[in-house]
């Protein structure tokens, strides 16, 4: 009877365990988080697709298993602004738990759409500049991330200009009228282009139906065409590039894409890894880190890529002293 009563009490007590609830940190463990993703190019541009694949990549490695501890509420503006915030309304509707985004115009959209839920920049021409953070040291409110003071990197791109093509020269530059970063960056290369010997030539659009229009609009002197970047601009690239080389134009982008996609050269971080690195924020941000705590940084390493294909089909001969210093030529 004792070993009978015995028996009883052990399951009575395994029963009753089972329904106990799970210790906190259990619980946690199985709590699926939402990272609302706002992508504002398209779902089939490869760029978005990398851009997408290594943010995911290193939350796996920071210990997230999506369907499990993670899920992603994604959408995509395929390049066109006006949607954005449409969509970020969408994904504070969903209840996610962070967004993450990159370029301006996503970055007001859901600023616009949240002030509670944090957004992580995984790229932004100039965060301080812009307004969206108080400092890059003590963000305060619900943003951080990542920056690229992009206005500094406008005047180094003229400087490049001028090694490719001594003396005066007109250079047209395309931007978005829109995007608070590339406002930013025409003022400071208007302020540094007369001591270079170089005069610009404004193209601003709103949208993509206006590119053609801007481009039949260089002036015929026009040697070089510079893009600004964002999402609305980069998502057009493969035709600006093509109606740019028709007219005998070298183009510079800001980022890989545009010298991937035909472009002479480009200057500028890789966003792809800044990406990667924006995982970080989301990461502790899950964890129970505060944007406002988190430091905007910046990327340390700018890559300057060569295009000696479009070089050679331009008849332009690149300066040797350009080819070595570039961190990467396409041949």
């Amino acid at each position: 009877m004792c070993d009978m009563r015995r028996r009883e009490f052990i399951a009575l007590v395994g029963g009753a365990a089972a329904g106990w609830p799970l210790p906190l940190s259990a619980q946690q463990a199985k709590r699926v988080r939402k990272v609302g993703v706002l992508m504002p190019l398209g779902e089939s541009d490869p760029e978005a697709r990398r851009r997408l694949a290594v943010f995911s990549q290193a939350l796996r490695e920071a210990g997230w298993t999506e369907g499990q501890t993670i899920a992603f509420e994604t959408r995509y503006a395929d390049g066109r602004p006006e949607r954005l915030p449409a969509l970020a309304a969408e994904l504070v509707q969903a209840d996610v738990a962070v967004i993450i985004t990159h370029a301006a115009q996503p970055v007001e959209a859901a600023r616009k759409a949240t002030s509670t839920i944090p957004i992580v920049m995984a790229s932004v021409g100039d965060a301080l500049g812009a307004g969206y953070v108080a400092s890059l040291a003590r963000p305060g409110g619900n943003i951080t991330g990542m920056t690229l003071f992009a206005t500094e990197q406008s005047a180094k791109r003229l400087q490049l200009v001028k090694e490719l093509l001594p003396g005066f020269v007109r250079v047209a530059v395309i931007w978005n009228a829109g995007a608070s970063g590339h406002r930013l960056q025409m003022k400071e290369m208007e302020q540094s282009a007369p001591a270079l010997g170089i005069e610009l030539q404004s193209l601003p659009i709103r949208n993509a139906t206006e590119i053609d229009e801007r481009l039949r609009a260089v002036e015929a002197d026009a040697r070089f065409l510079i893009t600004m970047d964002d999402p609305l601009i980069q998502s057009q690239r493969g035709g600006i590039v093509q109606s740019a080389m028709q007219r005998g134009i070298p183009v510079m982008g800001e980022f890989r894409p545009f010298t991937d996609a035909g472009a002479l050269l480009s200057y500028g971080p890789n966003q792809t890894q800044m990406w990667r690195r924006a995982a970080s924020f989301v990461d502790r941000i899950l964890r129970g880190a505060k944007p406002a705590d988190l430091p905007v940084e910046q990327p340390t390493k700018f890559e300057l890529v060569i295009n000696l294909k479009t070089a050679k089909s331009l008849g332009l001969t690149v300066p040797p002293t350009l080819l070595a210093v570039a961190d990467e030529v396409i041949e």
